[in-house]
């Protein structure tokens, strides 16, 4: 309740700051007008982008209301077919979202990490926490598409490399979710890939299998089996949370003759470095001719164009 009424102050002060140098704005030109005093006229101009810029703040915090915005949240990342190219394509996500979130000034902490064979990921599981984690990063669910010429084919050949990404809410305290001991097996193991003596030659690793649903995860983050275990379980919460709220709004958007792909899978971006340089968003249209600072974690623009809701769907991009 404490941390909901913080929330709910900040806010309100936000609005209250607003409406505040709105009113002092009218004020000096209504006054400017009746006195015929310039001074007071342009004083009075120069107040309303500050206002233009905060009521697009205020904006943008009222598309983030959602029940499960303010979670902090995990990101899975997975490389597509394609071998070493998708696994190199992958690693370059991680870094873009890990580098989206220091910008932010949120923590990233790693919970699952898959190297590739040559180069790269097979798949990654960030835990992010911050203010609006899940509200934010919700806009990024889905297929990311890279074109590039690869630095693995020794012709300099073109190749096109897709990862996808999958967002969930972090439950709370405030949402209960039992998982019945028949429901789930758990297993120790001995980590993979690099992570020093611990990780190696101990079985600390926790593997968790959710039998209903064939959902199998892989904690070793963590310097111990317990720590390792709650770690699995409060993910395995997470997904199973998602799990439900996608299926009510898959259920929702049948009901009212929505046929839009509303499901995890949908190509959402594409990131040309070759034989031209953009990035654009296929559901907003918005687009980038900077493709290096989109990739340094820039990701502003596109998320906020997908959150407020802009509707000007692009065509894919040649190759």
């Amino acid at each position: 309740m404490l941390k909901e009424k913080t929330t709910l102050e900040k806010h309100l002060a936000a609005y209250e700051g607003c409406q505040r140098r709105f009113d002092d704005a009218k004020t000096l030109l209504e006054l400017g007008e009746e006195m015929g005093d310039e001074a007071s006229k342009q004083e009075g101009l120069a107040l309303l982008p500050g206002v233009e810029d905060q009521l697009k703040v205020l904006e943008l915090q009222k598309m983030l209301s959602g029940p499960n915005d303010h979670l902090n949240c995990y990101v899975d990342i997975n490389a597509g077919a394609g071998g070493t190219e998708s696994m190199d394509w992958a690693s370059m996500l991680f870094r873009m979202y890990t580098r989206y979130c220091e910008r932010r000034g949120w923590t990233v902490e790693l919970s699952d990490y898959n190297a590739g064979e040559e180069a790269g990921i097979k798949n990654a599981s960030l835990r992010i926490v911050g203010d609006n984690a899940y509200g934010y990063m919700k806009a990024e669910m889905g297929v990311h598409r890279l074109v590039r010429i690869s630095p693995y084919d020794s012709n300099a050949r073109r190749h096109t490399s897709f990862a996808s990404v999958d967002v969930y809410p972090e439950v709370d305290d405030t949402i209960k979710i039992d998982i019945p001991e028949k429901d789930y097996e758990l297993k120790f193991i001995r980590g993979s890939g690099a992570g020093g003596q611990k990780v190696n030659k101990t079985s600390s690793t926790a593997q968790l299998r959710h039998l209903p649903t064939n959902i199998v995860l892989t904690v070793q983050t963590e310097r111990s089996q317990s720590a390792n275990k709650d770690m699995a379980f409060q993910i395995l919460r997470s997904r199973l949370y998602d799990l439900e709220l996608k299926k009510r709004e898959a259920e929702s958007a049948s009901r009212e003759g929505n046929k839009a792909d509303i499901s995890f899978g949908s190509q959402i971006r594409s990131y040309v470095l070759a034989p031209y340089r953009m990035v654009k968003d296929l559901r907003t249209g918005v687009e980038s001719g900077q493709p290096d600072k989109v990739l340094d974690g820039d990701l502003d623009e596109f998320i906020t164009a997908q959150l407020m809701g802009v509707k000007n769907p692009a065509k894919a991009l040649p190759e």
